[in-house]
């Protein structure tokens, strides 16, 4: 059995495309059960998000059910197959189990280490066992997926520094000011980076938001949204020396704060520090500011550089996170292994067991004159020429079991028997949450 994947991502298609083969998250069951129609699949999973669309699979011919994927993806959506394959990627065995625990653990994301991926591929998974469209081989492969991208995060710091200009503004005031419990932010302006910031801010335990808008209606909207308060611009500036940090984007063309005001609240602050984040351009806050005691400002820049180094942390942090894969990837081959292997030896041993108990059974029946002594003499010699018969074949299988080649054994032991029945595995409806 292999594990085998169709998709496309930020890396190979523009939005224009991945939106065109995007599925509707609460209209799964009906491409799950054509996937699973597909002559070369048994089991079927769609993980569909903004940046990617991949469609995992469990197939004896790899081959084929790429092909077959590939048409069902362009079918479905009634798109020309010629004008997606360009966009498609496409994998089998080993690569394709090590693409997937890379793209649950974050490394293939577009920014590496966010968490968003994971819980989208649990939510794929959930849509596969609610309607019965993956088996024991997707459902214990997600399910390691799981666990190594929890391994990856618990043993990396791949997610620790932030890598996005909202969350860095955060990660910068917590150097600061240690806690950000009991902390009052004032945004001024209602661009909509200010606003993300706004909200990791909150969510990080700042207390009290203030926010000020040339239109003073949208500054009521968005205070209401944080559940904090809005001022009018026109005396903003007043309510400063209460601002433990500030958040400014208006598009204004000259400053809205200069160097002398701040000196100002700074003396009615008595210089406890304050967090100035001017995410303008052209920028809101004077850069002379920045030379006042207690005053931190960092404008867009500033932030950048700070994204930037941390990505590179995030870099070194991924070299660690692929060994740890690497190594996941061949303990879960060496478990797919074994499903072939087992199944053909004892379905071998059957079959001989069969055999063996006929013919002796045929050749008993016309020698009444045995007694029991003889009967399982005879018996005893029949079981021993199956065991010495057989001894070397499975030895083989058993020692090729991990070896490239292994498969070619074991279609030739099923071919040259006739076992292919005997080993098909079955499909596994285990509706189980994933851990």
């Amino acid at each position: 059995m292999n594990i085998v994947i169709v998709g496309l991502s930020h890396k190979t298609a523009p939005v224009e495309i991945r939106e065109k083969v995007a599925f509707p998250p609460t209209a799964m069951e009906a491409p799950l059960q054509q996937m699973l129609e597909l002559p070369s699949v048994t089991e079927a999973v769609i993980v569909s998000t903004c940046n990617r669309v991949e469609l995992y699979a469990i197939s004896r011919q790899p081959d084929a059910a790429i092909i077959e994927m590939k048409q069902f993806l362009a079918d479905y959506h009634d798109l020309k197959r010629e004008t997606l394959e360009v966009h498609l990627y496409a994998s089998a065995g080993t690569e394709a189990i090590q693409h997937v625990l890379r793209v649950a653990s974050s490394l293939d994301s577009m920014m590496i280490g966010e968490p968003q991926i994971l819980g989208q591929i649990k939510t794929a998974y959930a849509y596969a066992c609610e309607y019965k469209s993956i088996g024991l081989i997707l459902n214990r492969f997600l399910r390691k997926a799981f666990s190594v991208a929890k391994r990856v995060r618990n043993e990396t710091a791949i997610a620790s520094n932030a890598v996005s200009v909202s969350f860095a503004a955060v990660e910068l005031a917590r150097k600061i000011f240690d806690s950000l419990e009991n902390k009052t932010v004032m945004l001024i302006g209602a661009g909509e980076m200010c606003e993300l910031a706004a909200k990791h801010f909150v969510n990080n335990g700042v207390s009290k938001v203030l926010v000020t808008n040339r239109t003073f209606s949208r500054a009521e909207k968005l205070a209401e949204e944080f559940g904090g308060t809005a001022v009018s611009f026109d005396n903003f500036r007043e309510q400063l020396h209460r601002v433990d940090i500030v958040l400014s984007s208006t598009g204004a063309p000259d400053y809205v704060l200069s160097a002398t005001k701040l000196k100002e609240v700074c003396k009615e602050r008595r210089y406890k520090p304050m967090f100035l984040i001017d995410i303008a351009v052209p920028r809101d806050i004077d850069p002379a500011a920045n030379k006042l005691d207690g005053i931190y400002l960092y404008d867009v820049d500033d932030l950048q550089s700070v994204v930037q180094a941390n990505l590179k942390e995030r870099q070194k942090e991924a070299a660690k996170a692929e060994l740890i894969i690497t190594a996941e990837v061949s303990q879960f081959q060496d478990w797919l292994s074994t499903l072939e292997v087992k199944p053909t030896i004892v379905a071998l041993r059957q079959q001989m067991e069969q055999f063996r108990q006929v013919e002796m059974d045929k050749t008993l029946s016309s020698l009444n004159q045995l007694n029991d002594k003889e009967r399982k003499a005879i018996e005893s010699m029949t079981c021993a020429i199956v065991n010495k018969i057989l001894h070397h074949p499975t030895h083989i299988l058993k020692q090729t079991n991990n070896a490239t080649n292994g498969g070619l054994y074991l279609d030739a032991v099923r071919t040259l028997f006739d076992l292919s029945d005997s080993v098909e595995q079955k499909p596994d409806t285990d509706k189980s949450n994933p851990s």
